[in-house]
């Protein structure tokens, strides 16, 4: 059903009405016209109301009143009503406009307005889920290679252990048994099983197992907040070490040839999920990556100022440069330059949406010289 529309002259006698209320109330329009606008209401206190619109002594305007009007049957239907002055040319009164809807039919679309919302929202969540196992995948070859140093690490300090241990058993046992009571044959025993040797290098090779667990230990965590489903609770992070971290998982994940050149204070304090931001800023190393790759030295200039209590983190890459024509589009969702299957286009589009949930801003621009600038701007953490 579209909105009512009832016109009144001055003295609240009805002049016109629209075919909704028409079928609303079950009468045509010629019976309505000249009657007194209150005796389209079911109640006394909604025909008083109705006749304060022409008081003296009223507002403005009426917004959001809501007025029970007679159905069809009779029964009192709740409306909600928008009253609004008709004034002359010389600002005088001439009658009023009332303009209104079912407060049902305006319950059920907010209902379905609320609900569209809600949906958007799972969407969006199912998006950046979607995105980020994407970026996920093309890491697996990389986090490979990092998991693989560490574990081979601790495994190949094991198999030392344990040629150790078969040693230092062997030495215990003839210091506890009968057949070494010379003190001459313990050490020659000493030496032959190189137990000095043995004992010097037992820190070292603990400390490296400890070193390469706990190396691992921090991969897997840095997978599992990159891979989980991101809570909204803000904690301060440095943006250094993760853009550190994002451009070193790239790096792996891709053999090609790639120079990235670092620009960076050691400390760029920010607020927010440090997952989310590792996302953005892998989206943007693979993005510069994918376009310098025509060069003959594919290269990224990663630098960063914090000013005016931001901190702007800059991405030069020397690349083709991005079309004018894309310029605007660039943050639209599934749009994207790259041959079908190779993007989602939806990186940067999501990208830019964390970025602004975090309060800042995601630019991006042709250089003079050549090639595309990201600018990631971020709240400076207060300290």
């Amino acid at each position: 059903m579209s909105d009512i529309l009832i016109v009144c002259n001055r003295h609240g006698a009805i002049q016109e009405v629209n075919d909704s209320l028409c079928r609303f109330i079950g009468q045509n329009e010629t019976v309505l016209r000249g009657r007194p606008l209150c005796d389209l209401f079911a109640d006394e206190a909604s025909q008083q109301r109705a006749r304060d619109f022409f008081s003296p002594a009223r507002p403005a305007t009426v917004q959001d009143c809501e007025l029970l009007i007679s159905g069809r049957d009779g029964s009192p239907l709740p409306v909600s009503l928008n009253c609004t002055p008709r004034l002359s040319g010389t600002g005088k009164l001439v009658g009023m406009v009332l303009t209104g809807r079912p407060v049902g039919e305006l319950r059920r679309a907010y209902h379905a307005l609320r609900q569209a919302h809600e949906d958007l929202k799972r969407t969006q969540q199912q998006l950046l889920q979607a995105e980020k196992m994407a970026s996920l995948g093309r890491l697996v070859a990389g986090v490979a290679h990092e998991l693989n140093n560490p574990i081979s690490f601790v495994l190949g300090n094991v198999l030392a252990l344990r040629r150790y241990t078969a040693r230092l058993q062997t030495y215990l046992q003839a210091i506890h048994s009968d057949q070494c009571t010379r003190s001459l044959e313990l050490e020659d025993l000493r030496q032959e099983l190189r137990i000095d040797r043995i004992m010097a290098d037992l820190p070292p090779l603990l400390d490296g197992m400890n070193e390469g667990a706990e190396r691992t230990r921090d991969i897997v965590d840095g997978l599992k907040r990159f891979s989980a489903i991101d809570r909204s609770i803000a904690e301060p992070f440095n943006l250094a070490e993760v853009v550190a971290r994002a451009v070193r998982w790239v790096a792996r994940s891709d053999p090609r040839n790639f120079r990235v050149t670092f620009h960076l204070p050691q400390e760029l304090p920010v607020m927010g999920s440090s997952g989310q931001m590792q996302q953005v800023l892998m989206n943007l190393v693979q993005n510069a990556r994918d376009a310098s790759s025509s060069s003959e030295s594919p290269s990224l200039e990663i630098s960063a100022e914090p000013r005016d209590g931001m901190i702007r983190v800059y991405f030069a890459d020397n690349g083709p440069g991005i079309a004018p024509e894309n310029l605007s589009r660039l943050f639209d969702p599934f749009f994207t330059t790259k041959p079908v299957g190779q993007g989602t286009g939806l990186g940067l589009s999501i990208s830019y949406g964390i970025v602004e949930r975090h309060g800042g801003r995601l630019e991006a621009a042709n250089r003079p010289e050549g090639g595309a600038l990201f600018t990631l701007s971020l709240p400076l953490a207060q300290a």
